[in-house]
């Protein structure tokens, strides 16, 4: 089955607001076929921006958002609101959210049903720290972060889903997954979801790779079996090197 690609450039708390409107207006699309591009910039930008998306051809992403539709929850922004401005993706569960603010696989399930109740895809991703990989338990963490975040969906929503793995200790570290190190966690995720589901609507997610994939790694990434495209960090903030990255996924 051929599945579309899929790179995500996740900003981060990066860019001021001049900088980010410059970064976005780079991001020109001669052919994006194969490669659906998406930009997460920080909240605040996301209206101005995705008009520019919009216009050029690629989609808007939010970094986050609130497990709660609307109420007294200062700080927080909800689906129906990231709706009402053109959203088209929301990464859920990053690194990052669980690691400095207590997100956990429940928080992530939640989050990712508002999303889907909104017609939003959520883009969820799983990882395993270095830690957890040099116990030779990270079959089992990624396992069980698939299992508690997504398994009580059914198959029309589960089918809607982009999965993100992201080992942890490859973010923002220099260090990058072997392309036979990255293909075995998609593949395994693949197969749960096929032992859970059906190997057709497993083989119908597209899972992304999200570990300091930059320019110079990404079409050899993109070339395994079952990667579809990155959740690209760092690389994403320089038009070049996105670029890049985009045109080596519209290639493979």
């Amino acid at each position: 089955m051929t599945r579309k690609k899929i790179v995500a450039g996740n900003w981060k708390m990066n860019l001021l607001f001049t900088e980010a409107v410059a970064l976005a207006e780079s991001i020109k699309l001669a052919n994006n076929n194969n490669c659906d591009v998406v930009i997460a910039p920080p909240f605040i930008y996301n209206h101005t921006l995705s008009t520019i998306a919009n216009n050029n051809g690629f989609h808007m992403a939010a970094q986050n958002c609130s497990e709660h539709i609307k109420g007294a929850f200062t700080g927080e922004v909800s689906v129906a609101m990231l709706a009402s401005i053109g959203t088209k993706y929301v990464i859920v569960g990053h690194s990052e959210r669980r690691s400095l603010y207590g997100e956990t696989n429940h928080s992530v399930c939640s989050k990712t049903k508002a999303c889907l109740a909104h017609k939003i895809t959520p883009i969820v991703c799983v990882g395993e720290s270095l830690e957890e990989r040099n116990s030779k338990i990270h079959f089992n963490i990624i396992k069980n972060q698939i299992s508690e975040a997504l398994f009580n969906l059914d198959k029309d929503e589960i089918s809607k889903v982009v999965i993100a793995y992201e080992p942890v200790w490859a973010i923002g570290t220099g260090l990058t997954a072997t392309p036979e190190q990255a293909q075995e966690i998609h593949a395994f995720i693949r197969n749960c979801i096929a032992e859970k589901y059906n190997l057709e609507l497993a083989n119908s997610i597209r899972i992304l790779y999200g570990g300091s994939c930059n320019e110079n790694n990404a079409q050899i990434l993109f070339s395994c079996p079952d990667i579809d495209g990155g959740l690209i960090g760092g690389a994403s903030l320089k038009t070049e090197s996105f670029m890049k990255i985009i045109e080596a996924a519209e290639q493979v």
